[in-house]
């Protein structure tokens, strides 16, 4: 191994994996300081020991509600990912279709999905079918839109290669449009991991029967805070472990767009 892959392995770590761990690092310290230095109590905004000291009083506990809300993340933001894709494919495919049914999507994506909620356990009833459905229905859109913005911006001069090469239709769109798009299909996968997130939590606080959402719930009523607040950490965790994992996602089949957009 030359010395110039040597340094662009070492920065490559470097910018990979020790700067977000020292981003992480700088924001509780600075969490910490603010707690310790203003003097504030737990009851408002716990230090970072108290979290840990709340998440060791009942880790049994708040790892089975993390791994139930993980499923209802997972499990919705597949089907949205997965409708999102076709849906976007059929409407790139026809110009018709998407002047037809994007008006009636936009404003159905426009509706507070916090108001649907209720509506939905009127419909579905209780358990975790209503809240995979809020997952699909805030997940949905922006991938569908952030598809439909990658399939819409092929350049015309790779659409005229495809031409001049006599690539049928279908191959031209699955071969250069679909391609082509592949960057900002991920942008939005990635935009909705967290939303994702957000949608389970809304589910599981209208029925706080299971999951991290109830933990939360039932820790504002008990006033623990530092039982929130660890509640809170394991979802942020849960939301960066997904959105990194949509980012290897995107390097192993899409190892081109870096190069071409640097």
């Amino acid at each position: 191994m030359t010395d110039a892959q040597t340094n662009s392995r070492s920065t490559r770590v470097w910018a990979n994996a020790v700067l977000p761990v020292l981003g992480g690092v700088i924001a509780v310290g600075l969490w910490w300081l603010v707690a310790e230095l203003f003097d504030i109590s737990a009851f408002f905004l716990p230090s970072p020991p108290d979290v840990v000291s709340a998440f060791l009083r009942l880790p049994g506990y708040l790892l089975q509600e993390t791994w139930v809300t993980f499923l209802e993340t997972v499990i919705g933001f597949g089907i949205a990912a997965a409708g999102g894709l076709v849906v976007a494919l059929l409407l790139a495919a026809s110009w018709v279709v998407e002047r037809m049914t994007m008006p009636l999507m936009a404003a159905i994506n426009s509706v507070p999905k916090v108001a649907l909620a209720p509506l939905l356990l009127v419909w579905i009833g209780f358990g975790p079918e209503p809240k995979i459905v809020m997952v699909v229905l805030v997940c949905f859109f922006p991938i569908v839109v952030s598809a439909m913005a990658g399939l819409t911006s092929t350049p015309n001069d790779l659409r005229e290669l495809a031409r001049s090469l006599s690539a049928s239709w279908w191959q031209t769109f699955l071969k250069v449009r679909l391609a082509w798009a592949l960057p900002q299909i991920f942008v939005g996968l990635k935009v909705a991991t967290s939303l994702a997130i957000i949608g389970a939590i809304i589910g599981e606080v209208v029925n706080p029967d299971r999951g991290l959402g109830s933990v939360i719930v039932s820790s504002g009523a008990s006033a623990d805070t530092p039982l929130a607040f660890a509640a809170l950490t394991l979802l942020a965790l849960m939301g960066a472990a997904l959105f990194y994992l949509m980012v290897a996602l995107e390097r192993l089949l899409v190892p081109w767009a870096r190069a071409i957009s640097s």
